[in-house]
């Protein structure tokens, strides 16, 4: 697509990532969309990335329609710079487009025995609670903590009941989603991973007020306002679809998708070691609690993740039919060989 060898490189590591830790709605199946998108003239694959704000722990970044895959990390590895130096740096970026993981960038501030924040708003397909107008995007937020001899806890997640990949994974399989995830055009719950193509929407995270659906419509207004009303990217309504078949908005009230990023020292607060032992003390106690199901153990934050990566480390990366089919779609388009069987 035109990108360096450093943004190819960061972009492909971004997604395989994504695969390895079993998230693959975020993983190669969406090469195909950041070449549409680049097809389609919204994907810069030389951009110059710029600072067009900035103090000793703050800044705003410009992707100049990046890769989001790669105008995050750059982002990242700003507000660590600034952390190393004051102990807490917070970046606000616009103009860019979809990041992947948010873990993958949160990540890099635990690298640095840092706490990471990662958030992103996304194309429009969320209803505020009472509503059936699509006015948020699934808006993930991540916060990724170091801890000792357990890896780090990450609680990375969709502000949506589910994240639009879910929906996706539904669809190329032909299964129906749970209810409470989406409702129709008219507002009722559906349970066809189609529906949002006939006018549906997704729903907050909660599905409805008596569930909090409220709840997690303000996590998500939340992320919108930090990743896009304070960087001058576009938000709500307005923000660009991801899927290329649909224009952007004739009237944007900001450039490109939005992000926000933070990391802050641990040992701005307390010696590292101390804290590692006691998130590692943390962790203990919580994975031996008692459960009503003697089968099942309490879940840490980032553990499923981190249980896929190791097998698929060993096992290879199952990949479904649809993406093979688009992989090689995307071989005969650039010239490569297909996909070995």
């Amino acid at each position: 697509m035109g990108c360096s060898n450093e943004h190819a490189v960061l972009a492909a590591d971004v997604l395989l990532q994504a695969d390895l830790r079993g998230i693959d709605s975020h993983g190669v199946a969406r090469l195909v969309g950041y070449v549409r998108l680049w097809e389609s003239k919204r994907i810069n694959t030389n951009p110059n990335i710029t600072i067009v704000h900035e103090t000793p722990t703050t800044a705003t970044v410009d992707g100049d329609a990046g890769l989001g895959l790669v105008v995050a990390p750059f982002a990242m590895r700003l507000a660590i710079k600034k952390a190393e130096q004051y102990g807490s740096g917070w970046v606000s970026v616009r103009n860019s487009n979809h990041f992947g993981i948010a873990g993958y960038h949160s990540l890099l501030a635990v690298e640095k025995d840092m706490i990471g924040f990662a958030m992103t708003n996304a194309s429009p397909l969320v209803a505020p609670t009472y509503s059936n107008e699509r006015l948020l995007g699934t808006n993930p937020m991540c916060y990724a903590f170091p801890a000792g001899k357990y890896p780090p806890v990450v609680v990375d997640m969709a502000t949506s009941a589910a994240a639009n990949g879910k929906l996706e994974i539904a669809q190329r399989a032909g299964k129906p989603v749970p209810e409470g995830w989406i409702q129709d055009a008219d507002g009722n719950y559906t349970t066809d991973p189609h529906a949002l193509k006939s006018g549906g929407s997704l729903l907050p995270l909660g599905g409805d007020k008596e569930h909090g659906s409220h709840k997690g419509f303000g996590l998500s207004a939340t992320v919108d306002i930090l990743s896009a009303v304070l960087s001058g990217a576009n938000y709500g309504p307005w923000v660009p679809p991801f899927v290329a078949f649909l224009q952007p908005p004739t009237d944007p009230v900001g450039l490109g998708i939005g992000h926000f990023v933070g990391a802050m020292r641990v040992d701005g607060f307390r010696p590292i070691d101390e804290f590692k032992a006691h998130l590692d003390n943390w962790i203990t106690r919580f994975k031996s609690a008692q459960t009503v199901d003697p089968d099942q153990k309490v879940i840490i934050p980032g553990e499923p993740e981190l249980e896929a990566e190791a097998d698929r480390k060993v096992n290879g990366i199952p990949l479904v039919d649809a993406v093979v089919e688009d992989l090689n779609g995307l071989a005969e388009r650039f010239g490569i060989g297909p996909l070995a069987p």
